[in-house]
């Protein structure tokens, strides 16, 4: 063989490597049924909070340690215990969805890193923007049709 096609093998070869690395940290979303059912294992899940049970956190006795309940975003009937041990985390009660990012232990998700969704502070004012541009598009029609007469 030529030099030329060992180093291309060698290219190729190295191609396919960086692949099967970026495949392997490239994840999806997981369930909380997925995440019960293979415990140990670091897992991406989507839920929302419960703001039905209480947010425990308490800066005197322990600042680096938060613990919530969570809802399956796409199952509302699976919930699971989420501990945090990184201390508070910012915009949680407001957020719409969280990606949780840590792995199921016993019985509660040690969560490594949380990374909330929140609201868009956009959404009232597109809903504005929609209703003027309807108003608008009405006024013109009448006008329209008045000034054909």
């Amino acid at each position: 063989m030529k030099k030329i096609h060992i180093l291309l093998l060698v290219l190729i070869a190295g191609a396919i490597a960086v692949l099967v690395t970026f495949l392997k940290g490239a994840s999806t979303y997981e369930t909380v049924a997925e995440a019960k059912s293979t415990p140990d294992k670091f897992v991406h899940v989507a839920v929302k909070l419960d703001k039905s049970l209480p947010v425990e956190y308490n800066a005197q006795k322990d600042p680096n340690y938060l613990s919530f309940h969570a809802i399956d975003a796409e199952d509302s009937t699976q919930r699971m215990k989420v501990v945090y041990r990184k201390g508070e985390i910012p915009n949680l009660m407001i957020s719409e969805k969280l990606v949780l990012k840590g792995k199921f232990e016993k019985d509660h998700f040690e969560c490594r890193d949380v990374q909330t969704k929140c609201p868009s502070k956009y959404k009232d004012d597109m809903k504005a923007a929609e209703k003027k541009v309807q108003d608008a598009t009405q006024n013109m029609s009448s006008e329209n049709s008045s000034a054909n007469k």
